[in-house]
């Protein structure tokens, strides 16, 4: 007998767990997303695919092993809402839970099998301090708990708290993103595979600006993965 169930009835009745899509409470309490929901976001496969669109946006641009993104992002759609809730509502477990939908993409994967370190994408002092956390940290946290990693963040810092990329072009992207990494502590990442992770990729400015300075460190080995690829 489950002597916590009337407790967690009356918790549950209270202060209810519900979908973020559709708003349904049938769903596990570490859910964010019911299995209808889940079924809905647009799957890329692109972990399983060596030279898909994510990692051909970077060649020429950053010398890389493997980059990839779980799902196909547009606005207006459920995994824009999840990234709103995320980044703009304080919902950090959305972040944790997206980062284990993305470990289960990895795990059965070859491509990733050697990587040895997730690194989020750093998130300038300032605005982490406003948010209270980085969410591409809170989606490392998550991949953590499928692959077995650990993740670093300590490694690279930004050093100026730059513009929103939202609206920005092409071009305002890359001048807005122009040597605003370092690399702080290198021998935490020499001869590593490290694994940069961010919530979403565009036209990967900022994934290349941080990626251009891990490179110059000895030995490493650098791949990129992100929930999101818009299209």
């Amino acid at each position: 007998m489950n002597l916590l169930a009337p407790i967690n009835n009356v918790l549950h009745l209270f202060f209810p767990h519900t979908c973020i899509g559709c708003g349904t409470d049938i769903l596990h309490v570490k859910h964010q997303l019911c299995l209808r929901c889940l079924s809905h976001l647009p799957v890329t496969n692109f972990f399983e695919q060596p030279l898909n669109p994510v990692e051909n946006k970077f060649i020429g641009r950053l010398p890389i092993k493997n980059a990839a993104a779980g799902y196909f992002f547009t606005k207006q759609s459920l995994l824009a809402r999840l990234m709103y809730e995320l980044k703009y509502k304080g919902n950090k477990d959305i972040g944790f839970y997206l980062g284990q939908l993305i470990g289960r993409m990895m795990e059965t994967n070859p491509l990733y099998n050697d990587t040895d370190i997730l690194m989020p994408l750093p998130l300038n002092e300032k605005r982490q301090k406003k948010r209270g956390y980085n969410q591409a940290t809170a989606i490392c946290d998550g991949i953590a708990t499928v692959i077995n990693k650990p993740v670093i963040e300590n490694a690279v810092m930004r050093k100026v708290n730059t513009q929103t990329q939202t609206r920005k072009g092409r071009i305002s992207r890359w001048e807005n993103m122009d040597g605003i990494f370092a690399v702080t502590k290198p021998s935490l990442l020499e001869n590593k595979h490290v694994l940069l992770v961010d919530d979403i990729v565009t036209t990967g400015a900022s994934l290349e600006a941080c990626g251009s300075e891990i490179v110059k460190v000895n030995g490493i080995t650098l791949s990129i993965a992100t929930v999101g690829y818009t299209i």
